[in-house]
């Protein structure tokens, strides 16, 4: 996503970030009000596909082709990424689009198919780092995944994340660098999940713990 919300979306970029599982979102949300941090977005439902070629090579090559669908629709391209001072670094091209099925209908054209669709809800915050670098302020994402609750923090280098973290007592040590779609097929190797797709229903009746997901709580 971009990284300023109440600007344009700027179409490529370089994208610094990091997650933290998170038992209860609510304190989180209200530590950040504490903090002064500013609401971006309310809380939204995204629905997100992921694309790649019949061969994978997309995923072989481990670049991501996304189109999302929220208050308002973005395709994303991401390619590899590299671990810097602890955050996931990465190449980011993203516009928006003005028609969500007609987007879709244009890379299936191009023979592009859905490999995995995930739900999700997400509300961001941005907190300031002060003394951390010129461009010092911080995304923090709120997101209810299917499988789990998690922070996500993106912010113009991997100082100013650290210190958006500290300030929100998060433990660095359990940071995740790991795609929300990396955790899922983890999950599902762990559970011995039969369905494809991340919907909030498939999850009904089960209780996922960190432990399914080889992750610790930011909190204790």
């Amino acid at each position: 996503m971009a990284f300023e919300l109440k600007k344009a979306v700027r179409a490529q970029r370089q994208e610094i970030e990091v997650k933290f599982f998170m038992q209860d979102l609510g304190k989180v949300g209200a530590r950040l009000r504490e903090l002064g941090a500013r609401l971006l977005r309310p809380r939204v439902y995204e629905l997100n596909l992921r694309y790649d070629r019949s061969d994978g090579s997309l995923r072989h090559q481990h670049r991501v082709l996304r189109l999302r669908q929220s208050d308002d629709i973005r395709l994303t391209y991401k390619g590899p990424g590299s671990i810097v001072d602890g955050a996931m670094s990465r190449q980011e091209i993203e516009f928006t689009v003005g028609d969500f099925e007609a987007a879709k209908a244009f890379l299936e054209t191009l023979d592009y198919r859905i490999i995995v669709m995930y739900e999700k809800y997400r509300t961001v915050y941005e907190i300031e780092t002060p003394g951390v670098s010129e461009d010092a302020g911080c995304l923090v994402m709120l997101d209810e995944l299917p499988y789990g609750n998690f922070i996500e923090i993106e912010g113009p280098d991997a100082a100013s994340i650290h210190a958006a973290a500290d300030s929100l007592s998060l433990k660095w040590e359990t940071a995740i660098t790991e795609s929300y779609l990396m955790l899922f097929e983890r999950l599902g190797k762990t559970r011995g999940l039969t369905f494809g797709e991340v919907r909030f229903a498939n999850f009904t009746h089960l209780n996922i713990t960190a432990t399914d997901l080889s992750v610790c709580p930011a909190w204790d």
